[in-house]
């Protein structure tokens, strides 16, 4: 079974690395269209692992309902198309969901690729734009968001070309406006919720100094406080004791009457709904 599906995703991803990235053939549509697009979106620089941001760019709105993502953790991220005005996952991300977890745990089955960490974004909701790709049938764009209970998820957002052929370039950029645009400068600032901080203001005119502040006594320190409790786990602790104190895991994996809670750095497995055994 794991070499069927090797089979499988060793030939989604020739597929993919065999798409024809148009702007590289000097086509004068595609010359035309990275040009426009460069000129409105700023890429954002990851970390090699995608843990973090190095550069911010820029903050893209969502328009559209239904784009799924993936927890950075994986390897590959999931596909999504635009098309008849809704946004829809690729058929091949059962696929990429299938090699995730071949390199990740070494597991195939249909429910831990079902319970692989992601996300459905709607509209309203924010991320940073990481990539543009021109291949021969459609606009693929690379998203990366900012953390959720802190998870970072990744995707792709392809735009299709009818009859593989790049229309014109104001109708592309029509049709990604429908799906995203760029949240404008003044909007907000930090991460993709908000836009990149502002530049200072320039400064006003010089004026008379002013006059000397008073001393500031400061104020006494505060008492001092107990340190918290340190957190614990024992045999026999349900899943909602566990979960109440450590937190949502960052993978719960189902295998029959087992269950097992990944943390970033434990792993606790539950039979019959109670800790068994923790790593």
């Amino acid at each position: 079974m794991r070499f069927t599906i090797g089979l499988c995703v060793a030939a989604l991803l020739a597929a993919g690395s065999g798409a024809q990235d148009l702007s590289a053939q000097g086509s004068g549509n595609a010359a035309e269209l990275t040009q426009k697009l460069n000129a409105q979106f700023t890429l954002t620089k990851t970390t090699a692992d995608r843990s973090d941001i190095v550069t911010p760019g820029s903050v893209l709105v969502l328009h559209q309902d239904g784009l799924v993502m993936y927890s950075t953790a994986q390897q590959t991220s999931p596909l999504n198309i635009y098309r008849d005005g809704r946004i829809q996952p690729s058929a091949g991300n059962k696929i990429r969901a299938w090699g995730n977890m071949l390199r990740t745990t070494g597991s195939s089955s249909a429910e831990d690729v079902a319970n692989i960490p992601q996300r459905k974004f709607v509209s309203g909701e924010k991320f940073w734009l990481t990539g543009i790709t021109i291949q021969d049938d459609g606009l693929v764009l690379a998203v990366y968001s900012d953390p959720f209970n802190d998870v970072r998820y990744f995707g792709q957002l392809k735009f299709v070309f009818p009859k593989k052929s790049l229309p014109p370039t104001e109708d592309m950029l029509r049709l990604v406006s429908e799906v995203v645009s760029v949240q404008p400068a003044d909007g907000a600032q930090g991460g993709a919720s908000e836009a990149a901080a502002q530049p200072p203001q320039s400064q006003q005119p010089s004026q008379p100094p002013a006059a000397p502040l008073q001393a500031i006594v400061p104020p006494p320190p505060p008492p001092d406080q107990q340190p918290p409790a340190p957190k614990t786990i024992a045999l026999g602790q349900t899943m909602d004791v566990v979960i109440a104190t450590w937190g949502k895991p960052t993978t719960d994996i189902k295998l029959g009457s087992k269950e097992i809670f990944k943390y970033p750095d434990m792993k606790v497995t539950f039979v019959g709904g109670k800790v068994s055994n923790v790593e």
